[in-house]
């Protein structure tokens, strides 16, 4: 009977802990959903490749007959947060059947809701910093590929496989003449490396994603918002003389008829403004070109791809072939409507004294957007920290602690002893 009493006991306390580290077990797979292309060979493969932009690895999708996909994450907001649910197939057969009564297999779920969606980018882009003069190659000597590959020592091994696979080979040999001078030697080509080249291949791709079309939300931001005239202000004197000059030129008929008006005096601006303050008008011709239009969705995709695919020093490089007499591109009329936009912007600031009460606010449309983008942030952050925070913590909070004494009451110092 003792050993009895003895062991119960002893096999309760082990089944606590075994069923708490159950019950914490969390889900090992899958973690990630990736969406990837179609029709792709048998050795298409998840790779990590050097970033065209940062040398950083990262992960890819090699094809040898598709080529190179990069992943774009499209995730749900921070103020909608969702998850994913990953359940098992389910088999209709006998044999999956009595094997799935043996061992079932279990759903799992995915705290953060993420898409890897697989889209293809340039070799291009990869072949860059091999090829380009910051590497160990010669700067001004043709040499053929597979020598400038084994020049660089310190290349990934998946950089290496894909770099040598030869049904890939063929593309790569393409995507290297785009942006090298190349000349024969025998029955091999040799490259060097052409920035003058790799302008007209990014503007070339420029053109392309200008004629489809833009994103809306891009167009939106870094077209139409970039080109917008500002409302400038002028004075009632101004507009009484600009109003004066309208009615001379009108016939004696339709003065009459617009003074007998209710509607036509109504609409005069000048009569509800006081004297000495500023209305703000419309700036006249503010319609701008198709051709500023297409110049600034294009300079938008270089600034993308330059920012994205391209190191910083290589992107200032290609500034200043875009500035220069020799540049394929004249982007001299763009860069002086942006000028006028920034000065007629600045011109209006300075326009809306501190007298000027017609405007109910004298701030810009940027500082409501960067304030409603702070506060949307902080109730982002607000909701993440409530997310964070255990129900036990959630819970004290609820509690009523009037009367009660503070923690830091039992750790203060002792009173001193009086001396007797």
């Amino acid at each position: 009977m003792p050993r009895t009493r003895s062991s119960a006991p002893s096999e309760q306390s082990k089944s606590v802990p075994e069923q708490q580290t159950k019950a914490l077990t969390a889900a090992e797979k899958p973690s990630k959903t990736f969406i990837l292309p179609s029709n792709t060979s048998a050795n298409a493969r998840l790779l990590s490749l050097p970033n065209p932009q940062s040398g950083e690895p990262s992960r890819y999708f090699f094809c040898p007959e598709r080529g190179i996909f990069e992943f774009t994450v499209v995730a749900s907001p921070a103020s909608a947060p969702r998850s994913i649910l990953f359940t098992p197939k389910k088999h209709q057969s006998i044999e999956s059947t009595s094997q799935d009564e043996k061992s079932p297999a279990k759903a799992s779920i995915v705290k953060k809701a993420e898409l890897l969606v697989a889209t293809p980018i340039d070799a291009a882009f990869f072949l860059i910093p091999l090829l380009s003069p910051s590497t160990k190659s010669g700067q001004s000597l043709f040499q053929p590929l597979d020598d400038i590959i084994d020049s660089n020592d310190d290349l990934h091994p998946h950089f290496r496989h894909v770099l040598y696979d030869e049904t890939f080979r063929k593309s790569l040999l393409a995507r290297a003449e785009a942006i090298c001078d190349t000349v024969e030697a025998g029955d091999e080509n040799m490259f060097r490396f052409s920035e003058a080249k790799l302008l007209k291949e990014l503007l070339a791709k420029a053109e392309r994603m200008a004629s489809h079309g833009l994103p809306a939300s891009l167009e939106e931001r870094f077209v139409r918002q970039a080109l917008a005239a500002p409302l400038m202000s002028v004075k009632r004197n101004d507009a009484l003389t600009i109003q004066g000059s309208q009615d001379k030129d009108a016939s004696p008929i339709e003065l009459d008829e617009s003074s007998d008006s209710p509607s036509a005096t109504t609409a005069t601006p000048s009569v509800s403004t006081p004297a000495g303050e500023t209305t703000p008008v419309p700036q006249p011709a503010g319609e701008e070109s198709d051709d500023i239009r297409r110049l600034q969705r294009i300079s938008v995709a270089l600034s993308f791809m330059k920012e994205s695919y391209l190191p910083s020093a290589l992107s200032s490089r290609i500034d200043e072939l875009l500035a220069s007499q020799d540049s394929p591109l004249d982007l001299k009329p763009l860069t002086n409507r942006l000028k006028e936009l920034a000065t007629l912007r600045a011109e209006a600031i300075a326009s809306r004294g501190v007298s000027d009460f017609s405007r109910k606010r004298g701030l810009e449309d940027e500082e409501i957007e960067n304030r409603a983008e702070t506060k949307r942030r902080k109730e982002e952050e607000e909701k993440k920290a409530k997310a964070s925070e255990s129900r036990g913590v959630r819970d004290l909070k609820k509690v009523n602690t009037t009367g009660m004494k503070k923690m830091s009451d039992f750790f203060g110092k002792a009173a001193v002893k009086k001396k007797t």
